[in-house]
């Protein structure tokens, strides 16, 4: 459960029930208004807005304030998505920061994989060459 600011003019905090993948955090909206932790399934949209790690910068400003936790998602457009978390249970900033951390390293191996078999399939790696 977190908590996100819409980007609205009120810039109000609205309830989310989180799910973290592989690819990034996924958003579901609660049809109530209260969106409490035992809210039943039911309550809660099929429809899930995804912000994908693809997409995302890093996770920043953490501040604790009143035993809550405010953080910060940054895009790689530099749009910012405000979130804030109970201090008790998940912490969510450093759960979404490491799955961000982890994703970036795997797209790093399969980019260095992929320069490897390309060398490999040319034939040549460059470092018998003479200059």
């Amino acid at each position: 459960m977190l908590e996100k600011r819409s980007s609205g003019l009120l810039q109000l905090w609205k309830k989310k029930r989180c799910v973290l993948t592989e690819e990034g955090l996924r958003l579901h909206n609660c049809k109530g208004s209260s969106g409490g932790a035992d809210v039943p399934s039911s309550a809660w949209g099929s429809k899930a807005k995804e912000l994908r790690f693809e997409r995302m910068a890093t996770v920043d400003c953490v501040e604790y304030k009143r035993g809550l936790v405010y953080f910060t998602v940054v895009m790689v457009t530099g749009k910012e998505v405000d979130f804030r978390c109970p201090q008790e249970g998940t912490a969510w900033n450093a759960e979404i920061a490491l799955a961000l951390v982890r994703y970036k390293n795997l797209q790093a191996v399969q980019t260095g994989r992929n320069r490897h078999l390309y060398s490999a399939h040319l034939g040549s790696t460059g470092e018998d060459e003479e200059l």
